[in-house]
């Protein structure tokens, strides 16, 4: 008769841990994760987080609601997140970028689903993206429904990940904004932004970090703050006040100043083939001084740092000439700085270039 085998030379397979995904991480992140998602919740939400997928009914107030749809990341503003070990921020600047997109059109954020991947989940720092991503949705308004957490053993680098997040929202028919009410003589409003938002990072990093090897604890000469506290920052969220000045028929038109600063993106709001044309006046504000700081240390050119950066200016908005008071007393109510910057000027031929006053 043969002998039993030897249970102490039984050698077991390969698991999923062993090849790097740890599904009880993921597990212990869906839970320290509810009492976030929970407290962005809207009455329409239909499901509990953990589900295949997010349920959402419209809300009742609509007659006949359009959904808008954005998506967008943070960039390598990430990177600073990483050299700085501070995670609670980015999720605000992942809501910001889509919420802000959203919002020109006059919708309301609904829902938003992110997707967050790393090389090893590391359910603390996971847990923090996720508090910022519920900070951000608390602000404008929409409910975290779900996402998707990726852990993908050798495709990033040890202690980094990336984020995308993903905005529904709701907008009446009647009531979208698409510029075409825009006419010369309107009156262009900037609304302040928190710094440089999440555009241009790579030449940010590359002025700061790696030209003149600025430390980003330390308070370089002309800022009154820590340079990483100041690049940190998390993008402004202007949906409220936005919607504000919409529901007060206020808001001909807006563009949120991301890539292509404020070369490219205001004129996204006039219609196709307009015959019109944008007036900015470069001295109606003062950029933060985190601007000059980069421009001094880099050289940038000023044709690159418009066409790179929002210069302190997150939002434009065109609003009529005799509604400017109103127009500033609703954003201002709100809490946001507006200030007028410009003009809609008649122009000879569609698709005109941004006009720069000095």
């Amino acid at each position: 008769m043969a002998d039993a085998p030897d249970s102490k030379k039984v050698k077991t397979g390969l698991t999923y841990r062993d090849a790097g995904v740890d599904i009880d991480a993921g597990d212990s992140l869906v839970e320290r994760i509810k009492g976030h998602v929970k407290r962005t919740m809207r009455p329409e939400v239909l499901s509990d987080l953990g589900g295949f997928a997010g349920l959402c009914a419209l809300p009742k107030n609509y007659k006949n609601p359009l959904l808008v749809a954005c998506t967008d990341g943070v960039g390598t503003k990430l990177k600073l997140a990483f050299l700085m070990g501070k995670h609670d921020t980015v999720g605000i600047d992942l809501v910001a970028m889509n919420v802000n997109d959203l919002v020109v059109c006059g919708a309301e954020p609904l829902l938003f689903l992110d997707y967050f991947a790393a090389g090893h989940l590391e359910v603390a720092i996971a847990a923090e993206v996720i508090s910022g991503i519920a900070d951000g949705c608390k602000q404008a308004g929409c409910a975290l429904i779900g996402g998707e957490t990726a852990e993908l053993p050798g495709f990033y680098q040890p202690g980094e990940y990336d984020l995308a997040g993903f905005c529904v929202g709701v907008v009446d028919k009647a009531s979208l904004i698409d510029g075409k009410t825009i006419a010369a003589g309107d009156v262009l409003l900037g609304l302040a932004s928190s710094g440089f938002h999440s555009n241009g990072y790579s030449l940010v990093r590359r002025v700061f970090l790696d030209h003149a090897r600025l430390d980003l604890a330390a308070q370089p000469k002309g800022l009154d703050e820590p340079l990483g506290q100041a690049l940190l920052r998390p993008t402004r969220i202007y949906v409220r006040a936005l919607r504000m000045l919409a529901a007060a028929g206020l808001m001909k038109g807006a563009a949120h100043i991301t890539g292509g600063g404020l070369v490219e993106n205001p004129p996204r709001m006039l219609p196709p083939g307009a015959l019109l044309a944008l007036q900015i006046n470069l001295g109606s504000w003062t950029p933060p001084p985190v601007f000059g700081l980069l421009q001094k240390l880099g050289k940038v050119a000023p044709e690159e740092m418009r066409r790179t950066f929002n210069l302190g200016i997150g939002m434009v908005v065109a609003v009529p000439a005799g509604a400017v008071d109103a127009a500033q007393s609703i954003l201002e109510a709100e809490g946001e700085k507006a200030t007028i910057i410009g003009q809609v000027v008649v122009a000879d031929r569609p698709d005109a270039p941004v006009e720069f006053i000095p």
